[in-house]
């Protein structure tokens, strides 16, 4: 166990320091960051090409959309502690409820969340996680930039993503796990995430296609429709903080051509 908090401990330190780091002197850093966030999503784009892709499209090609469904719901379904930690640090215990209610139903009579039983309860979903939860906090977004094999993300989003990963259950299972020999309990736990990273994968095939395709700069479209995405949610309780002027420069001005 203290081998997974010390590897959680250091990605959000590591966040921490890199949102530091490029928010302390944007003007100098503005070229660099825009350099390397190019070159990195370069990298990612040819390994998604060579790997990830080929990957989610013979997932695609051997499955069925009712096995694919249930491989989502299992994943999605392994979120709610994240989402009923994070609604409960925002305050709205009745969502945290709703989402304990939901991962106990869903993975006992659901068979381990494959199927959505809660919703036929009146337990409805509603995923947040602790960007969000930071979010409302009034922590800064920070600057966009494109994180090695995660792609998109700004400092904070991050920092939310360790955090939640961090409450998956799968990501302690196989440290409680008592099956066969250890390679073997790596290989199934391992085996696993990589399923959802390609179960994640497949359901973007259309949508990064539709983004990129027609695109003169697909990385200006990107980050775009990140950013754009990300405004809704930068709610934060404070009102008076939440309309101050931000203190980073997104460059907007640069992407109105695309």
């Amino acid at each position: 166990m203290m081998k997974k908090i010390k590897i959680i401990s250091f990605v959000v330190t590591g966040n921490l320091l890199l949102s530091s780091a490029v928010l302390a002197n944007e003007s100098d850093s503005d070229s660099a960051l825009e350099s390397y966030n190019r070159t990195m999503y370069n990298i990612n784009t040819t390994l998604d090409d060579y790997i990830m892709k080929p990957l989610a499209k013979g997932y695609r090609a051997i499955t069925t959309p009712f096995i694919r469904e249930r491989v989502s719901n299992f994943f999605s379904n392994m979120r709610e502690p994240a989402t009923a930690i994070n609604h409960t640090l925002q305050g709205d215990f009745s969502e945290s409820g709703s989402s304990v209610g939901r991962f106990a139903v869903n993975t006992t009579l659901g068979l381990l969340g494959m199927f959505d039983v809660a919703s036929g309860w009146g337990l409805k979903k509603n995923k947040t996680g602790l960007d969000e939860t930071l979010a409302k906090w009034c922590v800064p977004d920070g600057p966009f930039i494109v994180l090695p094999l995660l792609g998109p993300s700004t400092p904070r989003n991050a920092i939310g993503q360790a955090g939640d990963a961090a409450a998956d259950p799968l990501a302690w299972g196989d440290y409680y796990a008592t099956f066969g020999k250890d390679w073997q309990r790596y290989s199934f736990y391992y085996g696993l995430s990589a399923l959802g990273f390609v179960s994640l994968r497949e359901k973007k095939l259309e949508l990064l296609d539709d983004l990129t395709s027609s695109s003169v700069d697909a990385y200006g479209t990107i980050k775009s429709a990140f950013i754009q995405n990300r405004l809704k949610l930068n709610v934060c309780a404070d009102k008076d903080a939440q309309d101050a002027p931000a203190s980073y420069d997104f460059d907007f001005d640069d992407e109105e051509d695309y």
